[in-house]
């Protein structure tokens, strides 16, 4: 159990924080700074927010004896990844009142937005809760957003584990009614017994917890790198259980050798989504109880699981379930990627998945994506889908609508651009990194698309244009872009500085290895240069990228 004598400070301004709520009301009616105080700085994760500011302002606004500009990202909890159009209209116009404008996709299926004032920070989860949206428990230390299988043309089993998304979603919610209070009712609750949480109690979690859910063929979610992995069992055209994993988690922090990327362990297999419900609700209380308090860095489920033992936690869980699981079922990924373009369900809806580099949606003066797709929305014959991969689906488009629909992608480019993008460019992930992120150590989203311009030559020149290489960039060793698990990782150490790590495998089942440390563009491109080259010399038949270069780790050892 968890060492009561040792807490972090975040702990006491959990337990101290009446329902999430602090002096939040407090903070935000403070017109001298645009921060807030500091213990809410915690709370305010809870509500789906972090406080940012413009870190390349930071040196102009000291010299002009400023405060550094402080603003507000806010993310959606999206369980499974969709809005309606209208939904979507909604956000634009969100985006364009409230923040930067720009819509960013994150690699958790869902939407953030940038860039938001402290005052315009109520008005905007105001506007969202007009659209049926909300923020609550996107950020902070309870469950984030549940991801799922994004594409409906992949499996006609996808709603079922879609609306498992949304349960499971619905059971972790914390029960305290802080967030209508703080942002949309602004009266505060007063009989606080009605708010009784059994599963965070008034302590929440020791840190964040993740939870996945795949449907093979396709591991588009990177379900290993979740806390809780969902894997649907599939016999006879029908989901006849789920294989259940724990422990996954690709954050780390540079010099600390206790910190480390973890790919999810099997538990075994529940046979009833009630079971499924069980499990996930008591692994969740486990980490709870016997989740480290005291180091924020040691304090993710999977070292809970490293301490304990995979055997000592899934006993744990098991006498709290009050069943065992079952030995663990087959299952085979073939692949860990987005279907670009059209493609057709079993019901015979359509559905157009197009590329968003590193989920950024704007309009640019050669590409207008954002309007575009607000054309598209304002149609009202599409929904929208989010993928893992920062990637966009319109979905259930029927075939009437369909043509209508292609002229709109045409007119505005989207598919154009979708079309030309490499392969190398439609497998690239990007964590947000500078100049927003306080963690960020280098660029990521910002400089990734310049890099793969400059990698794709040396591609084409060994005849490996059309490969499928998974290549992502993280700002820190924090793991958003999930780095750790590409068959190319690039973890930020310094500004235009990374570490380069190859040798994961294409369908998320291995981690890869660092081979190279803090080196810049000309060391980075030269290293890739002679890889692809005795990548094309010596691959075996078939072989990707990242089974090549583990391979060649081994002989270079």
């Amino acid at each position: 159990m968890t060492d009561n004598n040792n807490l972090s400070p975040v702990e006491r301004i959990k337990t101290a924080s009446n329902g999430l709520r602090g002096t939040l009301k407090e903070s935000l009616l403070d017109d001298f700074t645009g921060a807030i105080r500091e213990d809410d700085q915690t709370l305010i994760k809870f509500h789906g927010m972090y406080q940012q500011d413009d870190r390349d302002r930071r040196e102009e606004r000291v010299a002009k004896k400023l405060e550094w500009l402080y603003s507000y990202m806010i993310r959606l909890r999206l369980p499974g990844g969709f809005l309606t159009s209208e939904q979507w209209a909604g956000l634009h116009e969100i985006a364009e009142n409230h923040s930067t404008g720009v819509i960013k996709i994150t690699t958790r299926q869902t939407i953030q937005l940038h860039g938001i004032l402290k005052s315009h920070v109520k008005p905007t989860i105001q506007s969202f809760n007009l659209q049926h949206l909300d923020s609550i428990a996107a950020c902070g230390d309870v469950n984030r957003n549940v991801t799922c299988t994004s594409n409906p043309s992949e499996s006609p089993l996808h709603q079922e584990a879609y609306e498992l998304a949304g349960k499971i979603s619905e059971m972790c919610l914390p029960k305290t009614k802080s967030y209508y209070d703080l942002w949309i009712n602004d009266e505060l609750v007063v009989d606080r017994k009605a708010e009784e949480d059994p599963l965070y109690q008034d302590r929440y979690l020791p840190r964040k917890l993740k939870i996945g859910i795949a449907v093979p063929p396709n591991n588009d979610v990177d379900v290993f790198i979740n806390d809780i992995a969902l894997i649907a069992i599939i016999e006879n055209n029908k989901i006849v259980g789920y294989n259940i994993a724990a422990g996954g988690g690709l954050g780390a922090t540079h010099g600390n050798e206790a910190t480390y990327a973890r790919l999810a362990s099997l538990l075994g297999f529940v046979d009833t989504e009630e079971k499924v419900l069980k499990a996930v609700y008591e692994i969740i209380t486990v980490q709870r109880d016997f989740g480290n308090r005291s180091d924020r860095k040691l304090s993710r489920l999977k070292y809970t699981i490293d301490k304990l033992g995979i055997e000592g936690y899934r006993t744990e869980v098991e006498k709290r379930c009050g069943f065992s699981f079952e030995p663990a079922r087959e299952f085979k990924f073939e692949q860990r990627k987005d279907r670009y373009g059209w493609v057709q369900n079993h019901e015979g809806k359509w559905f157009y998945t197009l590329f968003v580099e590193h989920g950024r949606v704007l309009d640019t003066d050669e590409y207008p994506l954002k309007s575009g797709l607000l054309k598209i929305a304002e149609t009202g014959k599409v929904n929208f889908r989010f993928t893992c991969n920062q990637n966009l689906i319109l979905s259930d488009i029927s075939e009437n609508d369909k043509a209508e629909i292609e002229a709109l992608l045409k007119e505005s480019g989207i598919s154009t651009y979708t079309d030309e993008a490499s392969a190398l460019r439609k497998n690239s992930v990007a964590c947000v990194a500078l100049n927003t992120c306080s963690l960020a150590l280098a660029e990521a989203q910002r400089y990734l698309p310049s890099l793969v311009t400059k990698i794709e030559p040396v591609l084409e020149k060994y005849g490996l244009q059309n490969e499928d290489i998974t290549i992502r960039m993280t700002g820190c060793p924090n793991g958003c872009g999930r780095s750790p698990n590409a068959e190319i990782g690039f973890v930020g150490t310094a500004y235009g500085k990374y570490n380069l790590h190859i040798g994961g495998d294409r369908l998320g089942t291995r981690l890869n290895t660092k081979f190279k440390e803090s080196i810049g563009e000309e060391e980075i491109i030269e290293t890739l240069d002679q890889l692809f080259r005795i990548y094309s010399e010596e691959r075996n038949t078939e072989e990707t990228f990242g089974d090549f270069s583990y391979r060649y780790l081994q002989t270079v050892k």
